[in-house]
């Protein structure tokens, strides 16, 4: 295949004229070393993803695409599932494939090599020879394409598809998985483009994957396309359906929409594709219209846990300031898709502030998700569960090995597979660290090459060590983010006396040599979080955080007679930091002051909220009434 598009392995790659000040460092250069993440990308790699692979084959998702193929059976749901056929599954089998080809793009594995070739064969025999592609149409339906954009989510798996293609093709430079993708999209192109009808899918995703198609093939009429979508929504054209047009976001143009509304993953997705039609096309009024909707999102609907979602029924953003903790909804592919979303807007604009709520959610909302086995998964995440929970609740408390509607574990899986290349990015001025992971990180200032060492026990302690290994002959700028929470932070530059430095980005341009190295060191008491008034659920409530993490109470580290629901925090002692050594991974707990214990006043175990449920099921809560 002939490629005329920009080069480099990254999920966002911003073309060489977008006005994105930021640029992504090719995932290839950045190695995560040791410690938190290391052990989390190894479970992920070795554990995860194999189970999702054999899920998908039990739940009948693969062979779903051989009947499409033309193999003899019955179409299958998720065996769990009560018989319901869902359209959409056929996406849990790209996200899959995704997240294998970034994980072969870093090392290689004959047997994930082998499983991936096998379900690439299966997508490909599954295409019509006129490049439609969707099982649940195919077996299902009447062969129809299109026939119903609003439930069928048939461009919803042709996005899937095409950001699958793109990481094999950026990690691998494989080209089977993108010919696939290009002839659904032109398919997609001939039925919908500039000559023909308007046509939004109800599940927005395939916008930000033309982007990315056209970002990779040089194509522009994909992105004429995703910009097309974009303009369509907002106008009704979806109909009211159960929820309203808000649902969808069809209730109001999206360069008009102050305010997230309706299902929150397809809010959040709809806004990426905004932002990358914004930044490849110069449109400024479209990429200020995506910023109001996320300010008004971290305002005024976000968890403290940067969960978003707080209503089950249409898993929608609530009104604002619904934040119930025992009712939250706060879907795990939510929490992914304001990953994304904060990626791309701090690419668009440099803002620390995006970068922080990517942490927030990553370190608290997201890893909730996936149990230390790896194989085990949440789709809610609420902030309290009740010891004495009543079967009406949604939520059982327990992570399960696969969900029928299953479109998480894929997407955490695809997610861990390329964290490395949210940690930072480069340009010609020189180095931005964003995230903080034990790494190497190898890239090029200019036309010279640079490499620094990052060394950390981070988020257990906030000691971050970058050592210089390799150096442009002539000054550079390196950035390193002072997250929001630190109260107290100090920079040492090449044996210097530490600086006071403040929440924000601290930058020192020199001269370097190798050997030099910078020290931050942010301090991470535990801080005790007052919620806003005006969250009625938890008002006269407080809860705990440490570092980028918050904290949880469980049932599982309370005595025998203790009652969850009735422990109080005691405002007349300090909560303090301990390690916990019967924990896996280094953990640091915090040990809270509390009254309401049958042995009167004492002092309570809290976890770290994405590690909770992995001793059993039973009560937790993040915040505590006094």
């Amino acid at each position: 295949m002939n490629l005329g598009g920009v080069t480099g392995a990254h999920c966002v790659q911003p073309s060489p004229t977008a006005k994105s000040p930021l640029r992504p460092i090719d995932s290839g250069g950045v190695s995560v070393r040791n410690g938190f993440w290391e052990e989390r990308l190894r479970v992920n790699r070795d554990r995860t993803i194999p189970h999702g692979y054999a899920q998908l084959r039990r739940a009948g998702t693969l062979d779903n695409l051989r009947l499409a193929a033309g193999s003899a059976g019955t179409y299958r749901a998720a065996a769990d599932s009560g018989g319901s056929l869902l359209p959409f599954l056929d996406s849990d089998v790209y996200k899959w494939l995704e997240a294998a080809g970034w994980e072969l793009g870093r090392a290689e594995d004959p047997w994930l090599r082998a499983a991936a070739d096998e379900t690439i064969a299966v997508v490909a025999r599954a295409q019509r020879p006129d490049g439609y592609l969707n099982s649940f149409v195919a077996v299902i339906g009447d062969g129809r394409p299109y026939a119903d954009l609003p439930w069928g989510h048939e461009f919803y798996c042709t996005g899937h598809l095409v950001q699958a293609a793109v990481a094999w093709h950026r990690a691998l430079g494989d080209d089977r998985l993108l010919a696939i993708a290009v002839r659904a999209v032109d398919h997609i192109d001939r039925e919908f483009g500039a000559d023909g009808p308007d046509g939004i899918d109800g599940h927005p995703i395939i916008e930000m994957a033309l982007v990315e198609l056209a970002r990779t093939t040089g194509e522009q009429r994909y992105l004429a396309l995703a910009a097309r979508m974009l303009d369509r929504r907002g106008h009704g054209s979806l109909g009211g359906g159960r929820f309203g047009a808000a649902y969808w976001q069809d209730h109001e143009p999206v360069r008009q929409a102050a305010e997230v509304a309706g299902h929150s993953v397809r809010q959040l997705y709809l806004d990426c594709g905004a932002v990358d039609v914004a930044v490849e096309s110069g449109d400024e009024d479209l990429l200020a219209a995506v910023q109001r909707r996320w300010h008004d999102m971290v305002r005024t609907r976000r968890y403290l846990t940067g969960g978003v979602g707080s209503r089950h029924r249409d898993e929608a953003f609530g009104d604002p300031y619904e934040l119930p903790p025992d009712r939250a909804y706060a879907e795990t592919c939510a929490a992914i898709a304001s990953v994304m979303l904060a990626w791309r807007l701090l690419l668009a604009t440099g803002e620390p502030g995006y970068a922080d709520a990517i942490e927030r959610a990553v370190y608290n909302g997201v890893l909730s998700c996936v149990s230390q086995s790896g194989t085990e998964f949440f789709y809610v995440n609420p902030l309290q569960r009740r010891t004495h929970r009543t079967f009406e609740e949604d939520g059982s408390g327990r992570r399960m090995p696969w969900q029928s509607c299953a479109c998480c574990p894929p997407n955490l899986m695809r997610l861990l597979s390329s964290w490395q290349q949210y940690l930072a990015t480069a340009d010609e001025t020189g180095i931005q660290l964003h995230q903080y992971a034990a790494a190497d990180i190898r890239t090029r200032i200019g036309d010279q090459e640079a490499e620094v060492a990052v060394r950390t026990a981070y988020p257990w302690d906030g000691r971050v060590a970058v050592r210089v290994e390799r150096t442009p002959a002539h000054p550079w700028t390196l950035s390193l983010r002072v997250p929001e929470w630190c109260g107290s932070a100090t920079l040492s530059v090449a044996g210097e006396a530490p600086a006071p430095v403040g929440p924000g980005v601290v930058e020192r341009r020199r001269d370097w040599h190798p050997g030099d190295e910078v020290i931050l060191r942010l301090e991470m008491p535990v801080r005790r979080i007052e919620p806003d008034p005006r969250v009625d659920a938890v008002r006269g409530c407080v809860a705990f955080e440490r570092g980028p993490l918050v904290y949880c109470v469980e049932s599982a580290d309370l005595p025998a007679d203790a009652v969850l629901e009735d422990i109080r925090w005691d405002p007349s002692r300090e909560a303090v930091a301990a390690a916990r050594p019967d924990l896996p991974d280094g953990v640091i707990g915090v040990g809270l002051p509390v009254t309401g214990l049958a042995a009167g006043d004492g002092t309570v175990p809290a976890v770290p909220y994405h590690a909770w449920a992995n001793r059993g099921a039973g009560g937790m809560r993040v915040w505590l009434p006094r």
